[in-house]
């Protein structure tokens, strides 16, 4: 219930448009309790008069003496086709309504989402695959529009099922109660199989959201797929997945279609009484046959909502299913928040501190132990040390990707929790090992981190990075599309654009992120060239396996298991004869 309840949240800016829509259904009643009569009126007196020879008999007072049978029985069919015409109109208008105002609900979730998704830390998103937040962004989410879209119906439902016993009772209070028996029967048959329903829903979703993951992997390395020969294996993974989805919905349709028979036998069972008694008391002259018509046409308008309604309880209990799934990630903690007093970071000089910092995922396993680093401003500083020394875990504390378990980053003598996130981050340019470039063109790329900048500003910045040469070799120039994930350009380039990226950025802070490793010899010497260019007058932390990249420079620190070995200039560390000195030799340095 709570699900429900939170979901209404999300509605309430378009009240006064479904207040509207509300009232439109309203005036739907009278058209709907109208509908039965004309056809009941010839069946039961238009047609056994005329049979008989005598004149057609007045309808609701009204003399239709002179009136030829066929003019009569004309006009009660042109009625019907005015009651349906006016009923469907102002139905549409409603429908319409409630249509709009579910799809800007599910707009308004999908956007707080997304943006959710966007400010939880990188702690959240490393332990998830980021299909599966896809998959409740773009699937999970338009359970919003089935509860609105559903919950109209009820209304809508409501009010039909009143109007209809309301009119039924007027008619026959015993037939009207006989065909209510029905309902604490149909309430119990949907608390059989609400949990049942939601459960396998869930299963569903989690399901298909693998099924996803599946999908987007094997296609995104689809030249490794081919290269090795393995489309085969991908294949069969990923009939695998979709079979699991497919045993799932099996089931889920299994299971309604159980309680759909259920519920219809009912329906039958309680029909038939109806009629039954229905015919006894026509028979017995308590009913008229007129009304034992309209009586009947009524039991379809009331029985066929109350049937939908069933249905919709399994919707609404499939569609919770996806809601939960939304609501836990707006439900997540930030483990990295903003405190409530924080300072915005107007600017920096860029002198940075690691203070007795500590940091794991989780507190059994930790990652850094007690590092301590003090970084002057402007001054270059190296990490390195063998795969899993914590180096790329040491530079995400910058930023505030993550947040020390023990100790404290500072900037400028400010702890970093101390400040808003938006505005540290604005003082930091980062280049990492692979490029991230976005499905546009090379122009926003660039200015990805300075979107207001001006075209003259971005072919500076371009210049500066050595990439306004093949930049302008391109068809369209800086308006060139880099594709998806930059798969338009070589890896170079790619590195120059988001070099480019830092030069626009222009902030005091740079943190590169082996920035050379995955380029030729060649390549990596132009680079770093341009890298020297980017570095000049900031505060830089490098990360880098390659040490004849860093073993020049004023200061390097080295990391083993996540503790500070070694620190001090390249030669200086050689002549230790420690840890780096093994890293030198074993890049055959020296």
């Amino acid at each position: 219930m709570f699900v429900y309840r939170r979901t209404l949240a999300y509605f309430r800016p378009f009240f006064g448009q479904s207040i509207f829509a509300t009232a439109l259904t309203l005036l739907l009643m009278p058209f709907n309790l109208l509908k039965p009569w004309p056809f009941a009126f010839i069946v039961a007196k238009v047609l056994p008069s005329a049979l008989k020879g005598e004149r057609v008999p007045d309808i609701f007072g009204f003399s239709l003496a002179g009136w030829s049978v066929t003019k009569v029985i004309g006009l009660l069919c042109l009625a019907m086709v005015v009651l349906q015409l006016m009923s469907g109109w102002l139905n549409l208008i409603a429908t319409m309504i409630y249509v709009r105002v579910g799809l800007q609900g599910l707009l308004r979730l999908r956007t707080e989402l997304y943006a959710y998704l966007h400010a939880l830390p990188l702690k959240f998103h490393d332990q998830r695959r980021s299909t599966d937040s896809s998959f409740r962004v773009a699937y999970d989410s338009q359970a919003l529009q089935t509860f609105y879209s559903r919950a109209t119906f009820i209304f809508q439902t409501f009010v039909t099922v009143a109007s209809t016993l309301a009119a039924m009772w007027w008619l026959d209070w015993q037939l009207t109660l006989l065909s209510l028996l029905v309902v604490p029967l149909m309430i119990a048959t949907f608390r059989l199989f609400a949990h049942r329903i939601r459960s396998e829903s869930t299963t569903i979703a989690e399901r298909e959201s693998a099924l996803l993951a599946t999908v987007q992997e094997g296609l995104s390395s689809i030249k490794m797929v081919q290269a090795f020969g393995r489309e085969e294996h991908e294949v069969a993974q990923f009939q695998s997945s979709a079979r699991g989805s497919l045993e799932a919905n099996i089931k889920l349709q299994g299971t309604s279609m159980q309680s759909a028979l259920v519920v219809s036998t009912l329906m039958a069972i309680a029909t038939a009484a109806l009629y039954f008694l229905g015919s006894y008391h026509v028979l017995h002259g308590v009913l008229p046959l007129a009304s034992l018509i309209a009586i009947s046409t009524y039991l379809l308008t009331l029985y066929q909502p109350l049937e939908a309604l069933t249905q919709v309880g399994w919707v609404l209990e499939g569609a919770a299913a996806g809601a939960t799934r939304c609501f836990e990630v707006l439900d997540r903690q930030d483990d990295v928040p903003d405190a409530a007093n924080a300072e915005v970071l107007q600017t920096t000089n860029g002198a940075i501190a690691f203070e007795n910092v500590s940091f794991g995922y989780d507190e059994s396993r930790l990652i850094l132990k007690n590092v301590n680093v003090q970084i002057a401003p402007g001054q270059t500083v190296a990490f390195v040390g063998g795969t899993g020394a914590g180096k790329t875990t040491l530079l995400s504390l910058v930023p505030r990707f993550y947040d020390p378990t023990a100790g404290r980053v500072l900037i400028d003598g400010k702890e970093l929790r101390a400040l808003t996130k938006k505005s540290l981050r604005n003082q930091i340019s980062i280049v990492l090992q692979d490029t991230l470039l976005f499905s546009t063109t090379i122009r926003e790329n660039i200015a990805y981190g300075r979107p207001d900048a001006t075209e003259e500003e971005i072919v500076q910045a371009a210049t500066r990075a050595q990439a306004h040469e093949f930049i302008m070799a391109m068809r369209d120039g800086y308006k060139s599309q880099v594709g998806e994930r930059g798969g338009h350009l070589s890896v170079g380039q790619r590195q120059r654009i988001g070099i480019a990226r830092a030069f626009l950025k222009n902030a005091p802070i740079l943190l590169l992120d082996e920035p050379t490793s995955a380029l030729d010899p060649t390549t990596e010497a132009a680079i770093m060239e341009t890298i020297k260019e980017l570095m000049r007058g900031r505060t830089t932390l490098i990360i880098t396996h390659r040490i004849a990249t860093v073993h020049d420079m004023e200061k390097i620190v080295v990391l083993r298991h996540g503790e500070i070995a070694e620190i001090g200039a390249g030669a200086e560390l050689v002549a230790k004869k420690g840890v780096y000195a093994g890293l030198y030799r074993s890049a055959n340095l020296g």
